[in-house]
């Protein structure tokens, strides 16, 4: 069934750090690929902004660049690329400083009444002073909404400082601040299946799940974030917005309606419900680890140190958490995440174990009988698949075996599956805010994150350390096994 496509009302896409690695990654494919499809406005235009002083027909350059080596050659039609190109135009700005933005205003006042974005692609010190200078300089109209990246913030204080910044110059229900975990096919399946469908709903709850288990791994190290990464870690980068959102979607209440406050306010109990990790809790609830020289499918990798170009570092890039969620829906079942840099397989997956039946009717000759798992992978492969008990078949007796209904989304639909940002920028023309986070829920989520940090640091302990190409530290498979389970690594 082809997928039906709304064209978006005009907009301006002013792209603020648009030749830096978000941009040429991510936001140019995205756009390119909205636009091939229709959804772009005729008069819609995309801006590029930076320090850099380039002109127009460089900055297309730079972009048809992007498109050769993000976008496969098969969906990249020339006409179409031409097309999408003839969009792009570039100013020069300075962040910190009035330079260029006077130009900027000239570039955008011929269509002041059109919808205007300003995404912030860049530095997260750089966030407020941006909106600062939009502010000053007129250039924040009724229709015009800021997008921005994650982190915001290192800690509960500096995410206040960076929100109430912002919030200066744009009122709560223009700020966007994007998640791109949020916009994945796969996560909004994760409401359709628990909304949408009479059979799981009933049984998601403390009474039918035995745990649920969240991991997302990479098998890449630093690439070109040493100096990012290195004062975040895993726990600031992937914990404390990506994880606890996927979290959040799995265990909320039924919000009244998908409206965005509806779903958010829901997502905001589950966070405010999270049992707190006390520096008495913290051995047996946190797992953190760096990673060492190894092994990956590419061959030998250096160790964490040794990409950093340093002798020491306290950093950790993996963390195992094992979290409780303290409300009656919950009361009694373990949430267990995990992430990190350079582990055995990438993946990106929600499993969800239900208890196992309370009494065998099958005599000892059939078989094992596994309890029932919903595995929901968003990566690298999208899709659901649901692991059930059914009769070999064949005359020869009652023998059970494990078996996935799998649903891929790619071999279901048969069609290109759109890339978050995608999905995430057309939501924020069209001005719908279900899929970003609001500020009271980045809050939340670093009041239950900084215990965590301020109890590492005061421990002294440093990350245990983890062969590049395993699945981490053996304390994370402690932390899951004593308590009677495994991490889910075989059932795919």
């Amino acid at each position: 069934m082809p997928t039906r496509v709304i064209q978006t009302d005009p907009f301006d896409l002013v792209v603020f750090g648009a030749t830096g690695d978000l941009a040429r990654r991510k936001l140019i494919p995205a756009l390119f690929f909205r636009d091939e499809a229709g959804q772009l406005a005729p008069e819609s235009r995309i801006i590029g902004v930076s320090r850099s002083k380039l002109t127009d027909e460089t900055f297309r350059d730079l972009a048809r660049a992007s498109l050769e080596e993000h976008v496969g050659k098969k969906n990249r039609k020339a006409e179409a690329v031409e097309k999408f190109l003839t969009r792009l135009s570039w100013t020069s700005a300075d962040a910190d400083k009035d330079a260029g933005w006077d130009a900027l205003a000239r570039r955008l006042a011929d269509a002041p009444e059109r919808i205007r974005v300003f995404y912030l692609a860049t530095a997260p010190e750089l966030f407020v002073p941006i909106c600062e200078r939009l502010g000053a300089h007129g250039l924040v109209t009724d229709a015009s909404r800021v997008v921005v990246e994650k982190p915001i913030g290192k800690s509960l204080d500096s995410a206040r400082e960076v929100n109430e910044g912002i919030g200066r110059v744009f009122s709560e229900e223009r700020v966007y601040r994007i998640d791109h975990y949020l916009g994945k096919e796969t996560v909004q399946n994760l409401m359709a299946l628990r909304f949408a469908n009479a059979l799981f709903e009933p049984l998601w709850n403390a009474q039918h799940i035995d745990h649920v288990q969240i991991t997302v791994a990479e098998t890449v190290g630093l690439e070109n974030r040493a100096g990012y990464y290195d004062t975040a870690g895993a726990l600031r980068d992937m914990v404390q917005n990506h994880m606890l959102q996927l979290l959040c979607l799995v265990a909320m209440e039924p919000p009244r309606s998908l409206a965005a406050d509806a779903v958010r306010d829901e997502k905001l109990k589950v966070l405010q419900s999270l049992v707190p990790v006390t520096p008495q809790t913290m051995t047996e609830r946190t797992v953190r680890g760096q990673y060492r020289a190894g092994a990956s499918a590419g061959g030998a990798v250096k160790g964490y140190l040794d990409e950093l170009g340093r002798d020491d570092s306290e950093t950790e890039t993996f963390v195992a958490l094992k979290i409780d969620i303290a409300n009656w829906r919950w009361a009694g079942v373990p949430f267990y995440l995990r992430s990190g840099k350079r582990l055995s397989t990438r993946v990106s997956e929600i499993v969800v174990a239900f208890k196992p039946i309370p009494h065998s009717v099958f005599t000892p000759d059939a078989g094992p009988i596994a309890a029932n798992h919903l595995i929901i992978r968003l990566q690298p492969d999208e899709g659901v698949k649901l692991w059930l008990m059914i009769k070999d078949p064949g005359p020869g007796g009652m023998r059970l075996q494990h078996v996935p209904l799998d649903m891929s989304f790619a071999r279901s639909f048969n069609v290109r599956q759109a890339d978050a940002y995608e999905r995430l920028l057309m939501d924020v023309v069209r001005g719908s805010q279900t899929l970003f986070m609001r500020r009271d829920e980045v809050e939340a989520a670093w009041i239950w994150i900084d215990p965590i940090l301020q109890a590492w640091a005061a421990s002294k302990e440093a990350p245990k350390t983890y062969t590049s190409g395993t699945w981490g530290p053996s304390a994370s498979i402690a932390l899951i096994e004593r308590d009677g389970r495994t991490w889910n690594e075989g059932e795919e």
